[in-house]
């Protein structure tokens, strides 16, 4: 069972930069690929950035693509995002994810087994 945790979240000026962390207990979590998602009140989860577990492929959705950075560090079991240029429209509950190995897809939210509670960013204008 892998417990998972986000911080770094906060309240920024648009164009300003957060890094979310997500740090995993309770697996090998080098073995598992991680996501983020976000969800704005009213709106659905929507995928942001995922990263494979072994070779470390990055994907983004179009509209952070070129603004955040998703990477992993296995030795401290940590998933973070780096978000640059933030909007308004960034605004949203972050959460993180895991799946064990490979998928097909890291996109949709049914993919992933275990999800962080949650860090609450809002970007003001």
């Amino acid at each position: 069972q892998v417990q998972l945790v986000e911080s770094g979240g906060g309240l920024v000026q648009a164009g300003g930069s957060l890094r979310l962390s997500c740090a995993a207990s309770g697996g090998t979590f080098s073995r598992y690929g991680g996501g983020w998602f976000r969800q704005a009140p009213g709106k659905e989860r929507e995928f942001v950035a995922a990263v494979t577990w072994s070779i470390g492929n990055t994907y983004y959705a179009d509209s952070v693509k070129g603004r955040f950075t998703i990477s992993r560090d296995n030795a401290k079991n940590t998933v973070y995002l780096q978000m640059t240029g933030l909007k308004p429209e960034d605004t949203a509950v972050y959460y993180c994810a895991a799946v064990p190995g490979y998928s097909i897809s890291y996109s949709y939210p049914s993919t992933y087994r275990y999800w962080g509670q949650g860090t609450q960013v809002t970007v003001s204008s």
